[in-house]
Formats: structure tokens, sequence, C-alpha cells
């Protein structure tokens, strides 16, 4: 036990790395909440887009847009749209706007998903009501259907949150000091190779356990609102 006491001291105190886990765990969390706003900005007007193109001719064009638009960037893997963006698109920003931007597109056409089933989930007679009181589509989306579709769907947020959280660990490959890169970095420079990624796995563990919990306290919220 003192041994391995000794070894940390040496892994992350005397080699002065240490502060490499704050900075990657820093950039992991605002590359993370930054990507999932966009994602949920993005995922929200293309599920709009869909919802209203069933009834208005004029959005099908839109629609079909978005339709390419999540295909497209489901189908090609996240680490390859980070070195797209980072290399040829946005060669000229800093690396933490590029993987946010990165993230957040290849959120939103998950999201899109995500929020559409929700919207579909809600009673159509929602929006008849929103109608018969004098709102315009649009308001009735924000104030009646949308509220309710977040609640169907905020499971599937946090597990979209978690996943988006972990798949930030590729974003090394663009030299962004992450929590993974942090890792690598301490474990080449110090040859330990067993403390800084067990100490990065276990970081991620306790976010992702802590993030676990948070939803249930929301969902748990949510649902004695719906009671009262």
């Amino acid at each position: 036990m003192n041994q391995w006491f000794s070894q940390l001291q040496s892994t992350f105190i005397d080699s002065g790395l240490a502060p490499l886990l704050l900075e990657g765990f820093r950039n992991t969390m605002i590359i993370t909440l930054g990507a999932l706003l966009i994602g949920l900005i993005i995922g929200s007007l293309i599920a709009v887009v869909k919802y209203f193109s069933e009834d208005t001719p004029a959005l099908k064009p839109l629609s079909t847009l978005c339709d390419i638009y999540v295909t497209v960037i489901r189908g090609i893997p996240v680490v390859v749209l980070l070195l797209i963006f980072f290399f040829v698109i946005l060669a000229s920003a800093s690396g933490i706007s590029v993987a946010i931007l990165t993230f957040g597109i290849n959120s939103g056409a998950y999201m899109a998903e995500l929020i559409r089933s929700g919207i579909g989930a809600v009673d159509p007679g929602q929006m008849e009501a929103g109608r018969s009181l004098g709102l315009s589509k649009l308001q009735s989306m924000r104030k009646i259907i949308m509220p309710q579709a977040i609640r169907y769907i905020l499971p599937a947020i946090g597990n979209e949150f978690i996943a988006l959280l972990k798949e930030t660990s590729v974003a090394g490959y663009v030299a962004i000091v992450d929590l993974t890169r942090a890792g690598n970095l301490i474990r080449n420079n110090t040859y330990d190779a067993v403390n800084p990624l067990l100490c990065v796995a276990l970081t991620y563990l306790i976010l992702v356990i802590l993030f676990t919990r948070l939803q249930k306290v929301l969902e748990r919220r949510l649902a004695k609102s719906d009671k009262r």
C-alpha cells in the first residue's frame, strides 16, 4: 500500500503534471455542455420542422434537407467528423470551439429523433386545444407540446448526455487536452501506465453516476408535479 501511495505521489505530485487532469476535466465539461446545448437547439428545430411539414407542403423541401442531415451525420463516425471540421472546414478556429461545434452537430442528429418521438407521444388533441385558445401553431408548440414532450424523453436526453460525455474522449485527436488526453500525457511523461488511466476511468465513472442520479431526481420531481 505504501508503495502504491508513493507511486501516486511520484506520478501526479512530484512530476508536477496533476494540473493537466484539472485542465482536461474542465475542457471535457466545457465541450460536453456546449455540445449538448447545440444538439438540443438543432434537434428541436429539426423535430419542429418535421412535425409541421406533415400539414404544410411548403416545408417538405426543408424536411427533406433535415432527413439528409440526420442520415449523413449519423452515418459518419464522430472522430472522422471532428477531423474534417478541424483540418478542413474550420482550420483556423480553436480546437475547443471546433470540438463543441462538431459534437453539437453530431448530437443534434440524434436529438432530432429523440425530440420528434417525444412530440409524437403527445396527444394530438393538445395542439387543437391550444389553437382553440387562440394560440398559433408555434405558440402551441412552445407552450403546450414541447414541455410535455421533454417530460417523455428526459431519460433519453440524459442517456444522450452521458454518451456525449464519453464521446468527447476522442477530442485529443485534434490536440485538445481533454480528460483522456491528459491521462495519456501523464502516462507518457511518467512511464506509469496504470494510475493515470485508472484516474481517468474513475473520473468518467463518477461523472456518469452523478449525472444519472441527477436525472432520476429530475424525473421524480416531474412525476410529482404531474400528480398535483
